[in-house]
C-alpha cells in the first residue's frame, strides 16, 4: 500500500492511500458509469458506503472514498469497491473544517484530474454515539458546520474547479454533483430532530439549486433527499419509530442505503444529463394517510 499525502500540524492526517490495481477486472463499457471517476464523501459506512459500492458495480473505474476518522471502516469500503472492479483511493478529511474541505477537493483534483462525479454524503451523526448526549445547541452547531457549511464549501470548490478544467478542454460531459438533503426538510417535523435537521437540510437543498443556476451547463447539481432510511440509528429505534417509518412510506417499509445508492447511480450517469437543480425524494412516497400517535 502506497501512501501519498502531507502530514499537517493538526489533529488529523490528510492524505491519499492508493490501492493496488493488478487484480481488477476489465471495466464493461456498457455499464452506466463505465470509465467515470467519482468521489464519495462519508463513504466509510451507511449511505456513502453503499453509493461507493454501487458506483463500482455500475462501472466507475476510480472511486475516491472519503472518511473522517474511521480508517478501518473506509478500508472495508475500499475492499468492496475493489472486489466490484473499481480502483479505490482513500481520502481523509474533517468536513467540519472549511480548510480541510478545500484541501480535500484540491487533493482529489490532483489525484483524479477531473472527477466526473462528486457525492457529498459526509454528515454529522448526532443521533448515536457520544453526540446523542449533547445538548440541542451543540448538536445544531455541529450539523451546521458539517452538513451545511461543509456542503457549501465542497460544492463551491468542486464546481469552480470543474469549470476551470473544462475551460481548458472542450467536449466534456457535464459533471454531476450530488448533495444530501432530507425529505421532510421543507415540510418540517416536530421535536428537536425536526428543529435541527429541517433548517440545515433545507439550507443544503436551497444551496444546491442556487449552485445549479450558477454552474450549468458544466456542472449538474442535484440533491438526494432520503426519508426513513435504515441506518445505525434506525437499528436502535423503539416500536413507535419503527411503525412511524413504515407508516409514513406509501411502500410501507424502511428505505435502505441501497435505495439511495440506486438513485445516485442514475444521477451520476449520462442518462440524467438533462436533470439539474432538482431534489429527489427517496422515501417510498410520503403517506398522507398516516396519523401520528405519541410514542
Amino acid at each position: 500500500m502506497k501512501v501519498v499525502g502531507r502530514i499537517r500540524p493538526t489533529t488529523f492526517f490528510f492524505g491519499v492511500i492508493c490501492m493496488s490495481t493488478s487484480q481488477y477486472p476489465t471495466p464493461q463499457p456498457h455499464l452506466p458509469l463505465a470509465e467515470l471517476c467519482a468521489v464519495v464523501t462519508g463513504a466509510s459506512g451507511g449511505i456513502g458506503r453503499q453509493i461507493a459500492i454501487a458506483f463500482a458495480v455500475a462501472g466507475a473505474k476510480r472511486i475516491g472514498i472519503h472518511f473522517a476518522r474511521n480508517h478501518a471502516a473506509a478500508q472495508q469500503t475500499a475492499d468492496e469497491v475493489s472486489a466490484a472492479g473499481a480502483e479505490p483511493i482513500l481520502l481523509q478529511a474533517d468536513c467540519g473544517s472549511r480548510e480541510a474541505c478545500r484541501e480535500l477537493v484540491d487533493d482529489a483534483f490532483k489525484w483524479f484530474g477531473r472527477p466526473d462525479v462528486w457525492v457529498h454524503a459526509a454528515g454529522a451523526d448526532v443521533l448515536t454515539g457520544e453526540a446523542q448526549n449533547w445538548d440541542f445547541d451543540q448538536k445544531l452547531a455541529h450539523l451546521i458546520d458539517v452538513d451545511l457549511i461543509g456542503s457549501i464549501v465542497v460544492g463551491r470548490e468542486y464546481a469552480r474547479r470543474i469549470r476551470e478544467a473544462d475551460s481548458q478542454q472542450s467536449g466534456q460531459q457535464p459533471a454531476s454533483l450530488m448533495l444530501i438533503g432530507w425529505d421532510q426538510a421543507t415540510e418540517g417535523m416536530e421535536g428537536d430532530g425536526g428543529q435541527m435537521f429541517a433548517p440545515v437540510k433545507a439550507g443544503v437543498e436551497a444551496f444546491a439549486r442556487s449552485l445549479a443556476q450558477e454552474y450549468a451547463p458544466q456542472v449538474r447539481v442535484n440533491t438526494l433527499a432520503p426519508g426513513w432510511i435504515m441506518t445505525s440509528w434506525g437499528e436502535t429505534v423503539n416500536e413507535y419509530w419503527d411503525r412511524r417509518a413504515k407508516g409514513q412510506s406509501l411502500m410501507q417499509r424502511w428505505g435502505s442505503a441501497a435505495d439511495v445508492a440506486a438513485a445516485a447511480v442514475f444521477l451520476a450517469s449520462p442518462a440524467s444529463n438533462f436533470i439539474t437543480g432538482q431534489t429527489l425524494n427517496i422515501n417510498g412516497g410520503f403517506s398522507r394517510r398516516w396519523e401520528r400517535n405519541e410514542p
